[in-house]
């Protein structure tokens, strides 16, 4: 029996172009080593770093702009991060809105600060308010933890107390949800593109 609902950000509720991202990071920084450091489910390097909470996020930007055209400024690495984000689809928004006045919702993302400012701010654009839709927020950068870890999972249902097998885990990577099905959750893979009300129609 499904009890709460936890959902990945990227790729399930909030869209995600890799290519406008890129090439953003190379028209407004000059920065082309983005390619190395940007990854659909798991970020390297120094992204990943900061996506871990190895680094923080001015600590992301100043190595970023050492490696920039010269008269670029934190709020230009700020900008190119937010290219990567598309938006909410309306099947998205709606069936959040009608799941979270009859479950607890938490998200569970490998995020960063960031990243997260422009995401919560979407939420709200389309009328989710974050501190009432969801109960909490698992980011990897704040728990020092990354999917598909076994830890992020266990810490993230000793959050909800609940027992595992009565969370529902969402996530658009197959790695992930089947880690996740291995910490004794109920995970499903979301296939972007498609509807997530027909992902969830049983729920």
């Amino acid at each position: 029996m499904i009890k709460a609902i936890v959902f990945d950000i990227g790729g399930v509720l909030i869209g995600l172009d890799m290519g406008r991202c890129i090439q953003t990071f190379r028209d407004v920084l000059g920065f082309e080593r983005i390619t190395e450091l940007l990854d659909p489910y798991h970020q390297k390097g120094i992204y990943g770093d900061m996506e871990a909470g190895i680094l923080s996020a001015d600590e992301f930007r100043a190595q970023v702009l050492a490696e920039s055209r010269p008269g670029c400024k934190p709020e230009d690495v700020d900008r190119c991060m937010c290219s990567l984000l598309t938006g909410m689809e309306p099947d998205t928004v709606e069936t959040v809105k009608e799941l979270s006045g009859r479950y607890p919702l938490y998200l569970l993302s490998n995020n960063n600060p960031i990243a997260m400012k422009y995401i919560l701010e979407m939420f709200r654009e389309n009328g989710l308010d974050p501190e009432t839709t969801f109960k909490d927020q698992f980011i990897s950068s704040e728990m020092k933890l990354l999917k598909p870890s076994r830890e992020i999972y266990q810490e993230s249902v000793r959050r909800t107390g609940l027992p595992a097998g009565e969370v529902l885990f969402i996530d658009d990577n197959e790695t992930n949800v089947l880690a996740a099905r291995k910490a004794g959750l109920q995970a499903r893979l979301y296939l972007p593109g498609t509807k997530l009300s027909l992902l969830l129609a049983d729920c």
